[in-house]
């Protein structure tokens, strides 16, 4: 205990002893004792009020966080473009009418060809 040895608590102890009486030691030990009592009280609430803050820092800390990141993504959502829906009946008109424009195209190449034979 802070660096004192047994045999330098005796000798502190008689001296105490000596220089105060039998009569006065035992109400120095009882006042130092309530002392040490009273400081470590303190020195706990002290460490508990600062633990109360920490958590109440923290926890404002985590709310404006998470108030940045979902201002942030309703940004980001708003920035997006909308994808156009498409309905069942244009998919089906598209489906429909892609055979006659390949064959379309198809022929439109086959002109072409005959065309570039025709102007050798």
């Amino acid at each position: 205990m802070f660096g004192i040895g047994m045999t330098e608590m005796v000798l502190i102890a008689a001296l105490a002893l000596i220089i105060l009486g039998p009569k006065k030691l035992p109400e120095l030990a009882r006042s130092l004792g309530k002392g040490f009592a009273e400081f470590k009280r303190t020195t706990n609430e002290l460490k508990n009020t600062i633990d109360l803050e920490i958590k109440a820092e923290d926890k404002r800390h985590n709310q404006k966080v998470a108030a940045l990141n979902k201002k942030k993504s309703l940004d980001n959502s708003d920035d997006e473009t909308p994808v156009p829906e498409t309905d069942e009946t244009s998919i089906k008109t598209s489906v429909k009418d892609a055979p006659i424009v390949a064959a379309e195209k198809q022929e439109k190449t086959e002109e072409d060809d005959v065309e570039l034979k025709d102007n050798v």
